[in-house]
């Protein structure tokens, strides 16, 4: 089952006399419970696609479906509302309020929604066990290392059940080892929650966590992987030589 539709998206930027194409008639499907990585060098259109399938941008043409709903059409009230329930955002610098508990920020997206506090309890709980963070959930963010602060990000962003994660370059604040330990989360979710997870990253390692990579260069799709039966270690190989072909700044995409 399709969870998300991206169906020819262009977009474009500056005004008539000098126009930048940054996303160029890219078109491809995500479905329910996949984590899907997207990598590119800087300039190349990633994060533009990313900013218009959580609807930051909007498209100059072309349609985007979330389950079925054309999010290019939404506005005012219905797009927050959209936001809100149907997405999930995970930052690379995290974005916590520092004056609440790690346990507050992840339920605050539920107590925007009316939820009762015995199920907000509950929901808070499990998710903070899936993420191996139960321990901190009483401590504020700057008592947090910054992989902690990003697995209650990634806790935040699941809580709601949303249809879609969003994480945009999530372990680029990261050092290695609070890196894979986000990334063991991000595996968690995808089995425990069936949570559709679309990354934006530039690090080759990040990527193979995923189960597929889509490759963009210059505003198009440049290549596809699908880790299949692949270990991580021979889907890494294979996205770096990927990465090798894309050219430019090796350095920009590892």
């Amino acid at each position: 089952m399709n969870i998300l539709k991206i169906r020819n998206v262009e977009k474009y930027y500056g005004s008539r006399s000098s126009l930048t194409k940054a996303i160029d008639n890219i078109s491809f499907d995500v479905d329910k419970g996949e984590f899907v990585a997207i990598m590119g060098a800087s300039g190349s259109g990633k994060t533009t696609l990313l900013n218009c399938i959580s609807t930051i941008d909007r498209v100059t043409a072309g349609h985007i479906l979330v389950s079925g709903e054309d999010i290019t059409t939404l506005k005012g009230n219905n797009l927050n509302k959209f936001r809100r329930e149907e997405l999930g955002f995970i930052f690379q610098d995290f974005n916590l309020l520092d004056t609440l508990t790690a346990y507050e920020n992840i339920a605050l997206a539920l107590s925007i929604q009316n939820t009762k506090y015995p199920e907000i309890n509950v929901k808070v709980k499990e998710v903070a066990k899936a993420l191996n963070i139960s321990n901190i959930l009483n401590k504020y963010p700057y008592q947090l290392s910054g992989g902690q602060k990003q697995r209650v990000a990634a806790a935040r962003a699941i809580i709601t059940n949303p249809k879609l994660v969003l994480a945009d370059e999530p372990t680029g604040a990261l050092d290695s080892k609070s890196s894979r330990m986000l990334l063991e989360s991000f595996d968690a979710l995808n089995e425990q929650y069936e949570a559709t997870i679309l990354m934006v990253t530039h690090d080759a390692l990040a990527a193979s966590y995923a189960n597929r990579v889509i490759f963009i260069k210059d505003g198009k799709i440049f290549n596809e992987l699908i880790k299949g039966n692949d270990t991580r270690k021979e889907f890494f190989d294979k996205i770096i030589d990927v990465v090798t072909l894309l050219g430019g700044d090796l350095n920009d995409a590892l």
